[in-house]
């Protein structure tokens, strides 16, 4: 299959930079180049807020009903597109072809779930004190959005910014990640094609700190919406802080997967590898820290050695791929960095812990055991395929170690007692917790965190509400 020059959306078209730069996009399997993207500039930068303002002005007026029927469309199209997506997306992010095609088909959902909330952003009649007065809360379009969005789910990441500023009437640009543009542009032509008025949403690529600091100070720009690293975020949260924009912040994580002795061992084992090595690991709400009761840490650890050592990892275009590459070198550095770490202070390599090859960045499911805080990878979020292992004795114990790490996105508990499960809900600190299952990331939930994972939702009815703003209208009869 062939890799297209992927290009900026700006005002309806598709267009070069006007300086004509372009940046190499990477094979990860294969270390070669795909193609190229777009590079934007301050000038590209310049057409995109006059077009998303004049898109704003267009779209705010549309009703919901109709918005809802456009975004409809484009929810369709992407579920027909989806077996000419899946490819794109694995040759530039390296997943395996089945998961590129089930985010593509998720996508879609999202769409469709977004499409139904924009003709749901009701207000509110609140009964007066006075006859002959009425008293209205609104809900209004908060203004153009810029959004940030990375490379780990290219179009899924970029897709929940995009549903929901149209959903609440808003235009956006999205400054999508360089490393995996192609699946992200057949996205945006989706919207497109659905029928999506000039303007209304634009894509550019370049230099995320250049682009950053110039469209969040911009007075064109009212929201922020923003999913990486929390070191960025705090950045870019500070930036919008100081020109009173509105943001929100899906940062990173260090989720603890928790199993308690009277858990159902070989399902939590067959489930928390499957979430572990999903996307290689580079999953915000990955399961990393595995806080394992006592009298079942050796039946664990052996069952979740034993599912690691059995995927079959390669190229994600190949049949058969069960895992792919990471997604650039800087991944494979960071795993050996923190096996490194980790082996020197006292940890035990139970499975993998090598790169695979000399080509692409290939890297073994690894699981660790005898990991203490004091190594860098318990404090510091793995975004890789490695699993820490560690035993926990007491309630007390393990709910000390979950909550240690100023990280609170997910969380992961598995027990068969009623009890426990209401205790551990309670008692974690994150914006998500699963018990029995992994349930986190549908469409129809919230998604987001606590703590230095960040704040605000993704997902469910309450995505929206960072999207609008609240207008109280009261008004007394003449």
């Amino acid at each position: 299959m062939d890799y297209p020059d992927v290009l900026l959306h700006i005002d309806g078209a598709w267009t070069g930079a006007t300086s004509g730069k372009t940046l190499p996009v990477m094979n990860p399997a294969t270390g070669e180049e795909n193609g190229t993207v777009a590079h934007a500039e301050q000038a590209d930068l310049d057409r995109a807020l006059a077009a998303t303002e004049r898109g704003f002005a267009v779209w705010r007026r549309m009703a919901a009903f109709d918005r809802s029927k456009t975004m409809r469309r484009a929810a369709d199209l992407l579920r027909n597109r989806a077996d000419a997506i899946a490819p794109l997306m694995t040759m530039e992010q390296g997943k395996p072809l089945a998961e590129a095609r089930m985010e593509t088909m998720a996508g879609a959902d999202i769409i469709d779930w977004f499409a139904e909330e924009a003709r749901r952003t009701y207000g509110r009649v609140i009964p007066a004190r006075a006859e002959g007065v009425y008293q209205l809360s609104l809900r209004e379009p908060v203004g153009p959005v810029a959004a940030f969005t990375p490379w780990n789910f290219p179009i899924n990441q970029a897709n929940r910014k995009i549903a929901i500023s149209l959903a609440a009437g808003c235009s956006v640009i999205v400054k999508g990640p360089e490393e995996t543009p192609a699946s992200l542009a057949a996205l945006v032509q989706c919207y497109v094609d659905a029928g999506l008025p000039p303007g209304v949403v634009q894509l550019v690529f370049g230099v995320p700190a250049e682009i950053s600091g110039y469209l969040i100070p911009h007075p064109v720009i009212r929201k922020i919406s923003f999913t990486g690293s929390t070191a960025v975020g705090k950045q870019l949260s500070a930036l919008a802080g100081a020109h009173m924009k509105r943001v929100t912040m899906e940062l990173g994580g260090h989720a603890p997967a928790i199993v308690f002795e009277d858990a159902d061992v070989a399902a939590a084992t067959k489930q928390l590898a499957a979430a572990k090595f999903r996307n290689a690991g580079q999953v915000c709400v990955s399961p990393t820290r595995f806080l394992v009761q006592d009298s079942v840490f050796d039946q664990f650890v052996e069952g979740f050695a034993t599912a690691a050592d059995a995927l079959k990892v390669g190229d994600g275009l190949a049949e058969g791929t069960q895992m792919g590459p990471l997604a650039n070198p800087r991944r494979v550095q960071a795993m050996e960095g923190f096996i490194a770490d980790a082996v020197q202070k006292g940890a035990e390599v139970r499975t993998g812990g090598k790169r695979i090859g000399n080509k692409g960045n290939f890297f073994e499911p690894t699981v660790l055991t005898g990991v203490t805080p004091e190594m860098r990878v318990m404090n510091e979020e793995p975004f890789g395929p490695l699993a820490l292992v560690a035993p926990f004795s007491g309630m007390e114990d393990v709910v000390a170690e979950a909550n240690r790490l100023p990280f609170g996105l997910a969380s992961y508990a598995f027990t068969r007692s009623a009890k426990t499960a209401a205790s551990i809900g309670a008692a974690l600190e994150a914006g998500m917790v699963t018990i029995n299952h992994i349930g986190l990331a549908l469409p129809e939930v919230p998604f987001g965190g606590v703590k230095d994972s960040g704040y605000g939702s993704e997902g469910g009815t309450e995505a929206i509400e960072g999207y609008l703003n609240i207008k109280f209208v009261t008004q007394a009869g003449l």
